[in-house]
């Protein structure tokens, strides 16, 4: 069973460790709040509609392959692409038709349909996210867990919180926000959330805070399924492939379809493992981490290296490692697996997604293969001896999509 993430890396080999503007680049398209349907992927080589001026602190990246640097666009460089009413970035479809091509997401996990539960939809009123003044130092951090293409949920998520405006735009001045992977996958607009927090990353940077994300293991499926496709990779089972595995696991069509060069750059930057206030935020509930590095920066650019190189088994191996699961959910087992990783990185409580709530509650996906009760998720899950925080709210099984604050309130 696979189920499932890195930093803003610099962006050339070797890799440089300083966080630069160049790490907040966004496609055209996707600097400005969008109102309708995404268009059709805008071709590299096309000339540059006329646009309105993008901000000045937000420099934009043109398509570039991965691993190679990125050819810089103009700053001015955005797409128009019109407007309709269903009224958020990136979404994928209007009047929330699903796509020719979307697949339902009941692949490795027991989903529970969505229409099968009372869903109240209840808008919430923002507040802003607290700033600190000038000169006192960074703002408040938020993390926020497993995405999979709900770009809706996030957006009201990250609206109650006070970290976005009703236009999508980033209200929470030197806030921090940390996404934990996962980003695509199982629901309808993965692209349209990547979009999203790459265009949150250049407006976050402007305003004095920052949007950062971690790399999860349907990164690197995607990336996998990107740039291999249907080549055979060795497997503990015998032979697999990108493509299949990314199939099996929830890959949806239109997202290959409007999968581009800069999205797979991004994400190929992206770090596996922060250490950020005391808490070590990573995707997954595993200790294969420590078979990277025994720093943090030696994970990361071990993470790097092996993407740069551009090796089938490599990538897979590394994909394999990082889908790994449930290692600090056993009572004795557990918290010494935390304390291992928090002994050998530093912080003093892991904060994690990749495994959902309701799976580490056993609510839902029994041994025997039947379904628990309904997910009920409040928020996130704190155990191992309170020493890990659980931030995968199953929003693919009806759960909860979370966007919290940290440290959690004692």
């Amino acid at each position: 069973m696979v189920e499932g993430s890195m930093t803003q890396g610099a962006g050339q080999e070797p890799v440089v460790r300083t966080a630069t503007l160049r790490d907040f680049r966004v496609p055209p398209y996707a600097r400005v709040p969008v109102q309708g349907h995404a268009a059709e992927p805008f071709p590299a080589d096309a000339p540059t509609p006329p646009a309105a001026p993008a901000p000045a602190a937000a420099p934009a990246s043109g398509p570039a392959v991965a691993p190679a640097a990125p050819a810089a666009a103009p700053a001015d460089a955005t797409l128009h692409l019109g407007s309709l009413a269903s009224g958020h970035p990136g979404n994928a479809f209007p009047e929330d038709e699903p796509p020719e091509g979307y697949t339902p997401t009941e692949r490795d996990l027991p989903i529970i349909n969505r229409g099968d539960t009372v869903q109240v939809h209840v808008t919430p009123v923002p507040q802003p996210a607290p700033a600190s003044a000038p000169g006192d130092g960074p703002g408040p951090l938020y993390v926020v867990g497993d995405v999979h293409g709900y770009l809706d949920e996030l957006l009201e998520a990250l609206r109650a919180q006070g970290l976005i405006d009703e236009n999508g735009g980033w209200a929470a001045g030197n806030a921090r926000l940390w996404f934990l992977g996962d980003f695509t996958d199982r629901g309808p607009d993965g692209i349209g959330v990547i979009d999203l927090v790459m265009r949150l990353s250049a407006e976050a940077a402007a305003a004095g805070g920052y949007c950062k994300a971690l790399m999860g293991n349907h990164e690197l499926l995607l990336i996998g399924a990107k740039r291999f496709g249907d080549t055979p990779v060795s497997s503990g089972a015998g032979t697999a492939t990108f493509q299949a595995a990314w199939l099996l696991n929830g890959g949806q069509k239109q997202d290959m379809d409007r999968l581009q060069d800069v999205h797979l750059q991004w994400m190929s930057r992206l770090d596996a493992v922060v250490e950020q206030d005391g808490h070590l935020l990573l995707h997954s509930d595993t200790t294969a981490y420590l078979e990277y590095g025994d720093t943090i920066e030696d994970v990361n650019d071990k993470v790097h290296e092996i993407l740069n190189r551009n090796d089938a088994d490599e990538v897979w191996d590394l994909f394999r490692k990082f889908t790994k699961r449930f290692a600090f959910r056993d009572e004795a087992a557990g918290p010494q697996a935390v304390r291992e990783l928090l002994g050998t990185y530093g912080g003093s409580r892991i904060v994690h997604g990749h495994s959902p709530i309701p799976y580490l509650l056993g609510q839902v996906g029994t041994e025997d293969g039947e379904e628990g009760e309904r997910p009920v998720v409040d928020g996130p899950h704190v155990y191992a001896d309170g020493l890990a925080i659980a931030m995968d709210g199953g929003v693919t099984m009806a759960g909860k999509l979370l966007v919290v604050q940290l440290p959690l309130p004692a």
